[in-house]
């Protein structure tokens, strides 16, 4: 087969292109330091890493949750720190206004204060987390005991998040079993034994409040325990973070030590191309008879 000058001019030509082509790719994945710049480079790390970035995505929405359910638990035991107070300063009045010595006036002022300790308390059942009552159960935009203490909430629904793959935890307190109209019907009673000087009835109301701090100790426990499990599910989903960043480097990032090396190499292939294609076309017979 003839061998025109045209034929070496043009395989030149399309090897030298060939050339510029592989070095700019690989300039590329030097600048940006992942190995495909489009999906058409290499479609199957292209899928691999979309099914890795949508599981980091769930890792960080689960990390954001997380942080949500930590704000209402927090938030949730310190609300029930201070009810226990609130109910301990309760009984504590009790027992001096049992006692047999006050006068009907001094019952009289003890009840008022023990008043004000009910509207606190139902101050601290209104707690709002971000706009949230979280002692409402799901109906976490209404007040769970109204201004006049009169209405209590009876929604025992569940507010779950989902802190890990498939596994959702309640992050809310039942108000059926802490702010109940129980409770506060115990302390409005207790209040106006005490305003009447019925000194007789108000020892009665005792083993009540007792009953109601167990209750408020009950609950505050179990939030220790979910908190103690929101704490090993955080560490689970750290780890999930840290393999999950890990898997997609290893899918998409370039090895920048071999990009280099790449580079250099199709650097020198490149100048030899030239050299060689420089020397093969030379001039023909046609430019000495002119």
């Amino acid at each position: 087969m003839r061998v025109t000058q045209t034929m070496l001019s043009n395989n030149t030509l399309r090897h030298i292109s060939d050339s510029y082509r592989k070095m700019g790719k690989t300039q590329d994945q030097l600048s940006t330091g992942k190995k495909i710049s489009r999906p058409s480079d290499d479609p199957v790390v292209a899928m691999k890493g979309m099914a890795y970035r949508t599981n980091l995505t769930e890792v960080e929405q689960f990390k954001r949750n997380l942080s949500e359910a930590y704000s209402w638990m927090e938030n949730s035991d310190a609300a029930i720190d201070k009810a226990t107070s609130v109910l301990q300063r309760v009984r504590e009045l009790t027992v001096q206004a049992s006692n047999g010595t006050l006068e009907a006036s001094q019952m009289s002022m003890i009840g008022t204060e023990i008043s004000q300790l009910k509207e606190h308390l139902a101050s601290i059942a209104n707690t709002q987390v971000a706009g949230k009552y979280i002692f409402n159960g799901t109906d976490t935009d209404q007040a769970p005991v109204n201004t006049a203490v009169t209405s209590f909430s009876n929604n025992t629904a569940p507010v779950n998040l989902e802190l890990s793959k498939g596994i959702q935890v309640k992050v809310n307190i039942d108000p059926t079993r802490l702010f109940n109209s129980t409770m506060f019907g115990d302390i409005k009673d207790l209040e106006i034994a005490l305003s009447t000087g019925n000194g007789a009835a108000v020892g009665s109301f005792l083993s009540k409040l007792d009953t109601h701090l167990t209750n408020v100790v009950t609950e505050r426990a179990e939030i220790g325990a979910r908190s103690n499990r929101l704490e090993l599910i955080e560490a689970r989903v750290g780890e999930q973070e840290v393999i999950a960043n890990r898997i997609l480097s290893d899918n998409e990032d370039a090895d920048i030590e071999r990009v280099i090396t790449d580079l250099k190499m199709q650097e020198s292939v490149h100048r030899a191309a030239l050299g060689v294609g420089a020397r093969i076309m030379q001039p023909s017979l046609l430019d000495f008879l002119r």
